[in-house]
């Protein structure tokens, strides 16, 4: 992963999950207004195809790398805020999916998935910043399949990225924006960029 800023970066952490030594969080202090915010910046491992961890080794990983995240909390006893982005490759709301009933055997959709990521999620003190502006009853998709012939047409999206942030940061939330039409640019990723503004002064 990689964060980027205009503001001077500090107090870098970066936590080895799973013994993996793969680079799948880092995290950092940036100031503004006056308030120091701690971004944590995660890749979660997708799972591959089979939603077995006794068979399938890659969602044994992602399994185990979601319970090691329990470890990073909202609220740290610097009282500083905390926000945390990043593809978590698991969508966890019904309304996250184009069609919750055919996923539910689909990895990223999964029960044992999507109870686990809000589970942690909950207790770790993280409010669903994206959900805050766009209630729970509406869609909400960051990716589409490279598989789709078309993809806008099919329309077969899912969540898979996710703002979330300290209870303090909800009444700094100005706006969100999904930039759905980049999926349709020339050599696009089949995710989208996903932009929360704040304001912090």
């Amino acid at each position: 992963v990689a964060t980027i800023s205009k503001r001077p970066l500090s107090d870098v952490e970066k936590i080895g999950f799973c013994e993996m030594g793969d680079c799948r969080h880092l995290s950092a202090v940036v100031e503004a207004g006056g308030k120091k915010l701690r971004i944590h910046n995660f890749y979660v491992p997708a799972g591959g195809d089979e939603p077995d961890p006794a068979i399938n080794p890659k969602f044994a990983h992602k399994l185990g790398f979601l319970e090691e995240m329990r470890a990073i909390m909202a609220d740290r006893q610097d009282g500083n805020s905390s926000i945390l982005v990043g593809d978590l490759n698991i969508a966890p709301l019904e309304n996250d999916v184009w069609s919750h009933k055919q996923l539910l055997k689909i990895v990223s959709h999964t029960p044992i998935e999507t109870t686990t990521l809000e589970d942690l999620r909950v207790k770790g003190g993280w409010s669903d910043l994206m959900r805050q502006v766009i209630p729970a009853d509406q869609k909400i998709y960051t990716w589409w399949s490279y598989r789709a012939k078309d993809w806008d047409a099919a329309d077969r999206g899912r969540r898979l990225d996710h703002i979330w942030g300290s209870a303090d940061l909800e009444a700094h939330m100005q706006g969100l924006q999904i930039l759905r039409e980049a999926r349709g640019w020339d050599r696009p990723s089949d995710h989208v960029p996903v932009i929360a503004t704040f304001d912090l002064d």
